[in-house]
């Protein structure tokens, strides 16, 4: 019997409470409950001031170090960051400068962004896409952007933003469901816990 899908969120958002992380929550969540997985949200705001501290992955705390390692072990990645001068933030570039190159290579990536309006939408097309095409992953063509106005309380109230993160889920399953797949095809048969 395989394992369950560890599915993992990052926010970068350098403050609390943030809609990045509720968002990026949201996905996480959901896409665990779709999969049968468990979920996992890192939030990189506690971990700036040890991120900061050390220019080499060797030199970061453990509590960084692991973080790191749930990142580049997950099954499935949901990243997220607040628009910031037209990008994602230096905190969330910070984090993936630390994460092995050919760490997330074909692991499916769910791109997530928050902004004032939708004038940031792009943000995910042309400023993510292009980090994690760097990594080699799998981003998922259908990208979550969220605005201002998809939020009250820091709680999401828009159903068109709830639709588009069904939506997603949706979409990407299959794919993930077909990669296990294949890797358990290529895998030989006395390789297999369930050979037996």
């Amino acid at each position: 019997m395989s394992h369950p899908l560890s599915v993992v969120g990052v926010s970068g958002s350098p403050t609390h409470p943030s809609r990045t992380t509720v968002l990026v929550d949201e996905v996480t969540r959901a896409y665990a409950e779709a999969s049968g997985g468990v979920a996992r949200t890192i939030r990189l705001a506690p971990l700036l001031p040890e991120l900061g501290a050390g220019p080499f992955r060797s030199s970061l705390s453990p509590t960084v170090t692991e973080a790191l390692e749930a990142v580049e072990n997950a099954d499935i990645l949901v990243v997220g960051s607040p628009a910031y001068r037209a990008t994602y933030t230096g905190l969330f570039k910070l984090f993936f400068d630390h994460v092995g190159q050919y760490a997330l290579v074909d692991k499916p990536v769910i791109l997530t962004a928050t902004g004032g309006s939708d004038r940031h939408a792009l943000l995910v097309e042309h400023q993510m896409r292009p980090l994690f095409g760097f990594f080699q992953s799998l981003t998922l063509p259908l990208g979550i952007y969220a605005s201002e106005s998809d939020f009250a309380d820091y709680e999401i109230r828009s159903q068109d933003l709830r639709d588009r993160i069904d939506t997603a889920v949706a979409r990407t399953l299959p794919l993930v469901r077909s990669d296990d797949t294949a890797s358990r095809l290529a895998e030989p048969e006395f390789a297999r816990p369930d050979a037996f």
